[in-house]
Parts: structure tokens; sequence; C-alpha cells
């Protein structure tokens, strides 16, 4: 049968499935790429010029092939090119990760072996187990740019990415955005390689451009997948948890930290938790997800690597003294999920010597601005509990304080549930083209962020393409959904901000399973089997983000307690990830944050301009950015250190960096989209008394044993007087007394950052920390830092730094 008589209805299957397995057959001319689909039904073929040196050009044939027709295409192409050596099968893959350039050709990124994570409403999700580059033009038409030492380096350095580590992907399922968004019909035309979490995005973009859709390529996630099957009074369920890490401001540890102008932030990773029941035949499967998110903290601020200096200086930037950057932040969180933005925030109350404390201090008094702009409902919701110091203290459950914080949080932004009938969970997810969808009227659009009327908060529910009488019978609403998200930090955003989410998530935990109508309790005891099971799938998780941001593996100290491991074990394991982390640091991550920038986009390299390993680092990068927008030289300086440095960049420097720079690495201006537009269809069941019991008013903090800890400061100014219920709950801040030096300039304060640069030659610096008291008194402490001596290798006195169980945090 020609492929002009086919019938209508395999045309339209073909454009609502999609491709899964490919071949590739070269010629000395082109390439070819046969895809097919899961199950056979169609193949495609896509063509790709090789007789251009530098550009790429593809072509896609739009026409759906039978299998026998596609394998005569091959053989007419075979036969016309038979006097050039014919048609040669090259490897079969399962989908491109999309097409790079340096100094010369094009190369292609190929995913040549796969292995299953698990399953989302039937759709699979895969994990990648190999990969491959391979370059574009014919070996015969290549200029020595190809085998020049530059372009050897940039492919070598590109081949560091590996791409068999916590890289994710699926077919039919939109990995990359959470189940309520999934399952949302809001925006239509969304473009989800776009995705903050889509970190092929620029791979993608030349081969988006060219061919008609998507079906060629897959939308790599990063960050972690895993998925068990658990029971619960002999029910089976499953246990998903995915964190999906930005590809906005990427990087490692010390070489980004803290928010860029455009409000994106270092380390910011979402975490999804999703619960459903095993499906029995046709019958609607009960499902339930719960975001967190956790991010650096979204300051101007940066640590200098050193390998010297085993813990770095904080240094805090005033070049955005209106909180504009941390503003932008906060209003993207709030378009992604709605209000209320609970801020947990887990950084130290007090220290020796400022370092942790003085981003507190900022860190408050920046929501207090922007608090004072917001409605009441939109206000910030923060809470500081010092993690560090309560972990310290004999007789404290951490586990169960955070439990009780968890507890308030979920209260003010619920849980997502729904039930999802068998047409849903077969055909609702299936990929679209994410480049050109189009809108009722035909047109093409392109959707940013949503609107306030789009967050979550505001979702309507869709029902399918059914008649009118089918649309009566199969009228179903979510029983809930999520408003809102808990956003987590401690510096790193790694080993305390785990601890707070496995108590977040076993809060919610037993929400889902109540919801799910598996449990008759909402709560799960941490002596619970099931809370055991999710600590060691956090713990995981925990140690895979680590390893990806800070180098090593997360401490994993409260843990290790909890399960009664010997502690002599767990020092010598927090002193090992210690070591390993200060090693990576020091000597791995420069290139590490070289081969990111590349594989994102955020540098591409140019000819006559200068290589990527000779801009120096990152993060002096970004210094030399904060430090030409500052104030003039004799104006109050503005940076402000945490320990002892030499100096700081100088103005010199700055000049340097600053013409040349990373002129490239500037991010993209490009926002995260809006909700899928997959319209859910729900099922109605008993879950009248579910929905009751899990929407009934939140408890207060009273109610949840909170009220005697925590201590109402109020960041708004006093023209809300009675009405203002954006407090800030801090449960180290209580003890203030307000009568010593130490507690006031926690109480309530402004920090004016500043630095006096000292001469190199000089070995103790002093910094001085000028607080205003709520009644704009002013108070000057000197802080005196002890000389640092210089070290080579590993010092005893690091050694000792370490097996202090409090340097873990």
């Amino acid at each position: 049968m020609a492929a002009s008589e086919r019938s209508i209805d395999q045309q339209v299957d073909m454009c609502s499935s999609f491709l899964q397995k490919f071949r590739l057959y070269e010629t000395r001319s082109n390439f070819y790429m046969i895809g097919r689909d899961k199950n056979r039904t169609f193949w495609r073929v896509l063509k790709l010029d090789r007789t251009d040196p530098t550009e790429l050009n593809i072509y896609e044939d739009s026409t759906a092939y039978t299998e026998a027709e596609c394998f005569e295409t091959l053989r007419r192409i075979h036969e016309g090119n038979r006097s050039s050596g014919g048609l040669k099968f090259v490897t079969t893959c399962y989908g491109i990760i999309g097409f790079i350039k340096f100094l010369g050709p094009y190369y292609m990124l190929m995913i040549t072996k796969r292995r299953k994570l698990g399953e989302i409403c039937g759709h699979t999700v895969y994990g990648v187990a190999k990969s491959k580059i391979i370059t574009i033009p014919h070996a015969s038409v290549l200029t020595n740019v190809a085998y020049s030492k530059d372009e050897k380096r940039y492919k070598r350095l590109l081949c560091t990415v590996d791409l068999t580590k916590d890289f994710f992907f699926s077919y039919s399922y939109h990995v990359m955005h959470t189940l309520q968004r999934n399952l949302s019909n809001n925006v239509e035309g969304l473009t989800y390689y776009e995705s903050m979490f889509v970190w092929n995005e620029y791979l993608t973009r030349r081969i988006r451009n060219s061919a008609k859709d998507c079906m060629w390529t897959v939308a790599l996630v990063y960050g972690f997948f895993k998925q068990v099957k658990l029971s619960v009074s002999e029910k089976n369920f499953r246990l998903t948890l995915i964190a999906r890490r930005s590809r906005h401001y990427a990087g490692t540890r010390y070489l980004k930290r803290g928010v860029n102008e455009k409000g994106r932030v270092a380390n910011d990773v979402e975490t999804e938790q999703i619960v459903f029941e095993d499906a029995q035949d046709s019958n609607p499967v009960r499902i339930s997800s719960v975001v967190q998110n956790r991010g650096s903290i979204p300051l101007f601020w940066y640590q200098e690597t050193s390998r010297l200096n085993i813990k770095p200086d904080i240094i805090l930037s005033a070049k955005d003294p209106s909180f504009e950057a941390t503003r932008l932040h906060f209003e993207n969180l709030a378009k992604r999920y709605g209000n209320p933005i609970i801020i947990l925030n887990l950084i130290k109350t007090h220290e020796k010597r400022p370092r942790e404390t003085i981003l507190r201090a900022e860190f408050a008094n920046a929501i207090r601005f922007i608090n004072k702009g917001l409605s009441k409902e939109e206000r910030l919701r923060p809470l500081h509990w010092d993690l560090h110091k309560h972990s310290r203290k004999k007789g404290t459950n951490v586990l169960a304080i955070l439990d009780r914080l968890a507890t308030y949080a979920l209260n003010l932004t619920g849980i997502f549930y729904c039930q999802l009938t068998s047409d849903l969970r077969t055909d609702r997810f299936q990929n679209q083209n994410p480049s050109t969808l189009e809108n009722n009227n035909g047109e093409c659009s392109n959707h940013d962020l949503p609107s306030k009327d789009e967050t979550p908060s505001n979702l309507a529910v869709e029902i399918g393409n059914d008649s009118k009488d089918a649309k009566e019978d199969r009228l179903k609403e979510a029983t809930m959904l999520q408003k809102g998200i808990l956003r987590t930090n401690c510096i790193d955003c790694l080993d305390r901000t785990n601890v707070a989410q496995y108590a977040y998530g076993l809060v919610a935990f037993g929400r889902q399973l109540h919801a799910l109508g598996l449990t008759e309790s909402m709560t799960i005891n941490l002596d619970n089997p099931l809370a055991e099971d999710l600590m060691g799938i956090y713990e995981t998780m925990g140690d895979t983000l680590a390893l990806q941001y800070g180098g090593s593996a997360a401490h994993n100290k409260i843990f290790c307690e909890r399960r009664g491991q010997w502690k002599a074990a767990t020092q010598s394991q927090e002193f090992f990830r210690t070591l390993q982390r200060y090693y990576s640091n020091a000597y791995m991550d420069a290139e590490k944050q070289d081969a990111i920038n590349v594989f994102l986009g955020y540098f591409q390299p140019q000819p006559d301009k200068p290589a990527l390993w000779e801009l120096g680092s990152d993060q002096h990068y970004n210094a030399a950015r904060f430090l030409a927008n500052a104030p003039p030289e004799n104006s109050r300086s503005t940076m402000k250190r945490s320990l002892s440095e030499s100096s700081i960049l100088s103005e010199s420097n700055t000049a340097a960096l600053g013409p040349v720079g990373r002129h490239s690495l500037g991010e993209k201006d490009e926002e995260a989209k809006g909700l899928s537009d997959s319209a859910p269809v729900f099922s109605t069941s008993d879950t009248a008394k579910i929905a009751a019991s899990l929407s009934a008013p939140p408890p207060t903090l009273e109610d949840i044993g909170l009220d005697h800890i925590l201590e109402d400061d109020c960041f708004c100014d006093d023209g809300h007087g009675d009405q203002c219920t954006c407090a800030t709950f801090d449960m180290d801040w209580v003890s203030s007394s307000g009568n010593s030096c130490e507690d006031e300039s926690y109480a309530r304060s402004t920090v004016v950052r500043s630095f006096e640069i000292i001469p190199e030659s000089t070995q103790i610096e002093s910094e001085i920390c000028v607080v205003e008291s709520d009644s704009s008194n002013r108070k000057r402490e000197e802080v005196k830092v002890e000389e640092e001596e210089a070290i080579s290798g590993i010092p005893e006195s690091y050694v000792r730094w370490v097996m202090d169980e409090g340097h873990f945090w």
C-alpha cells in the first residue's frame, strides 16, 4: 500500500505516537536515521548532510512508511551510492541527545543503550546506560581545525559529562514536569524542551528548528529518579522520588553560589514524591504527589576556591540593595507553584567567627524588604531554625521538631491527589510537538510562565472530548491540589537540607497513603518500617545530589544516629566524605564547571576568541561582574568577608576580566514554561470522607505544638498592624533579651556590609559589623580573626577540625 493511500486513522495514530528505537546508516555524503514507534506501526526517515565541514543541514522526510517501504527506500539508497561504498549500518540507538559544535565540525550525541528506572501511570522512565558521539561531516571534507589541539580538548571536556549517571527521560511522559502540572490543562503550546529542568535544551535547538517535530530527540532531566514497590496492610503501592536539577545557574559548589541577575539560584532542585497504587485491570488508579524545593540563599554571595583555605570566606556583595534578584526568584517560585512560599532556613544563628550568620541576617532583611510590597496572601513565610545547634544538643529529637515544622508547612500547601482512568494512563501523556503546538485557532503559540490566574491555586480541571452525555457521566474533579511550596536551604543545600526534606516527605507520605485509602491514620511514626524505607531513599537522593554539586556523598550523621550506627564508624565515614569534598572542590570543580558550561551552551567557542581554559575560573567571572557595577572606590566598601583573606579582587583585575570575561556564559533569557496541556479525566469514588479529612481547616501553631518555641518577628512595615500574618517563626531568636550585643544583632537587624582592604602582607584582618537595632541605635562589634597558617597537603589542624562532629554540617 502506497504512503498516499494510507488511512486517515493511521496518520492520526502516527501523529499522536512517538519514535522509540532508531538505526543509523551512512553513505559518503549523508547519514540516514531510521526511527520507528514501539508497536512497529510506522517508520520515519531523517537525513543529515555530511558534505559541509562546518554547518549542520538536517532534512526530515514527513512520510510515514511501513516496514517494507522503509527497507525498500534503504535498498534504493544503497544502490544509488554503490560507487562510493554504498549504505553502511553504523549503530542502533534510542534517541538523539543533540548536536554540538566547537571550532570545527558538528557532532551528534546519541543514546545507544538505555535502562528502565520505573513507570509513572504506565509510562516508562529510562536512564541513559551508554551514549556515543559521532562526527557529522565525512572525514574527506574535514578541515585542519577538526584535528587541532583545542578542538580535541573541547571534545574531551564534553565527554567528561557522564550521561550514564543521573540523567533520565521518557518518551511518553513529561518527566520534566510535576504530576500536577502534567494533569492540568491551562496552557496550550507548551515548549517543554525549554523547561528549566531539560538539560539538553541547547543541544537540541538546531534539530528542533529544522525538523517538523521532536520525535527524534529525548528531553534529558538531570538529578535523581528512584522507584520502589512497598506494601502496607497487604496492599501494594509504588513510591517514586524524583529530583530535577535546574540547568539555570548550574555548576559546582564554590563556583556557583547565591543568585544571578535573573533570579536563578545555584543548586536549584525540585523534589517530587509520588505514591500510587498498583493498577488493577481497568479500574481507576489513585495517585498522589507532593513537591518541595531546595536552592542556594538568593543573595549575591560567593566563596573563592582555595587549596590553602579549607573553609573559604563567605563574601557578600552589595550590588543589589533593593533585592531585585531575590524578588525575581520568589516571583518565579510563585508562578511555578502558587502561594504561599514557605522558607525553611536552616543556617546557623550564632558563631564565634561570623560566617553563615552574615547571610542569615541579610536574608531576613531581604524577606522583610520584599514582604513590604506584597499582599497578605502573597507574603513570604520564613521559618528560621538552626539545625546544626539543635543536632548537637543532648536529648533533642531533631526529626521530631522537623516533623512539626513540616506539618505546619503541609497544612498550608496541601498535597495533590486524584484518580486516573485507564484511558488517561495510556493516552493522556503522549508527547506532542513541543516547538509548534497549535492553539484552538490553529495558530502556533509559545507560552511563558503562567500568569497569576494560571497558578496551581486556580487550576481548572478539564474533562475529555466526550459527548455531552458522556461528559456528564464522567464529570470528575481533583480531590486535592497542592497550592504553594516549601523551599528549604542551608549553606550548601545538601546535608542539613536533605534531612529537612526527608522530614517533610515523611509527613507528606502519611497523608498520601491516607488519601489513597491505604491507611486510616494520616501520620507515620519514625519507628514505622515505612519511615525506614523512605529514609533510605532520601539518603540515596541526598548522596546523589551532593556528589553532583559538592563532589562527595552527603553527611548523613542524623540518619546514621537514627539507625543506631556505631558512632566511631559514623565519624570515620564523615571524615572520609569531608576529605573527598575538599579534594573535589579544590582540584576537580574548575574542569567540571567548564564541562557544564559547554554542555549547556553557556560558553560557545569562537575562532579568534580566548579558549575556555584561558579565562580563569567561572567564579572570577561572576566576581568581576559583581564588582563592575559596584559604587566608586571612595564610597563605602561593597564587600564583606566572614573570615580572614589577604585581599579581594583589585580594580585592575576587574578591568582585565571584564571586557574578555565569559561573554558567552550568560544564560538565555528564558523562563520556565507553563503548565502542560494534558487534560485530566478523573473518576468518582467514595473519597468524600478522605477529601473532607484532608481539606479541613489547617491546625494552628498551638495545635501542632510550635507556639511555645516559635517567635513572631514580623517582616512587614508597621502599617499592616494586626492584620499582618507573614511572621517569621524562629526557634532560636526567642531567647533574645536585647541586653547583649550578640543577641541584639539577630533580633531584627540591618547589616551594613563593610570590608576594609588590608595589604597582602597583613596576616590579621579586622571585620566590622554595623548593626542597626529596632531603636535605630548603632553599635559596632569588632571581630578579630586569627591568623591562618598556610598548609601543604592536609595539616593536623584540619584533621582535628574534621573530627569535630559539629563541622560535618
